[in-house]
């Protein structure tokens, strides 16, 4: 298993971008245990590699980072818990897409703790919900609301940046983007859907499901 911290507070974004790419480094270097880091952060956007201008639709509501992850705009803040994924894949596979399916996986598996059905789809990264009480999209199709984001980076094959879930942000904060470019379908969070789950009951069920996803 990798040495696991959860970060008490909230993180400010570049101190934890430095330290996620000084732990990257000793990862590499064969001097650090791989880490999954628990943090929160304050209210912001930040733009992965694919973002577009268009997508960022009221860029003075919060602070905005260049990430350097793949992925579009997405926004962090109090009630999201962002787990930054630093694992060496030199020994678990150099596979990036097993890699980005091995984390959705585990999104799923710790949302089945609450008896939550989260769900993949073709094009839109991330974990889904569907919502057959909302009304429909135009065309007639379920919405499906995202739970939780996914934008990873690797650096001499070791990961990081990772994963966010919504716990019990503010949803009305997503309304400065488009989130990772995908219009029509919405966000949703645990609490959103009725479950009183807070980030530790999120925190325990992500360790407890880990190793089905990252074996070894």
């Amino acid at each position: 298993m990798p040495d696991w911290i959860v970060e008490p507070g909230l993180t400010d974004y570049e101190t934890a971008v430095r330290r996620m790419e000084a732990r990257v480094a000793a990862i590499s270097a064969g001097t650090a245990d791989e880490l999954i880091w628990l943090v929160e952060h304050p209210p912001l956007y930040t733009a992965g590699t694919s973002a577009r201008d268009e997508d960022l639709t009221d860029p003075g509501r919060f602070p905005v980072h260049a990430a350097g992850r793949g992925g579009q705009y997405t926004y962090h803040g109090p009630g999201q818990r962002v787990v930054y994924v630093m694992l060496d894949l030199n020994r678990r596979g150099r596979d990036v897409r097993q890699f980005v399916a091995a984390l959705e996986s585990w999104v799923i598996d710790a949302l089945a703790e609450f008896n939550l059905k989260g769900v993949i789809r073709p094009g839109r990264v991330g974990v889904w919900i569907e919502r057959p009480d909302l009304p429909p999209l135009p065309d007639g199709s379920m919405r499906e609301d995202k739970i939780a984001a996914i934008g990873v980076k690797l650096r001499k094959w070791v990961s990081f940046h990772g994963i966010s879930i919504n716990v019990e942000p503010d949803l009305s904060h997503y309304a400065g983007i488009v989130p990772c470019g995908i219009a029509g379908h919405g966000v949703t969070s645990l609490v959103d859907l009725g479950l009183p789950v807070t980030l530790p009951d999120l925190d325990v069920a992500l360790r407890k499901r880990f190793s089905d996803s990252f074996p070894g």
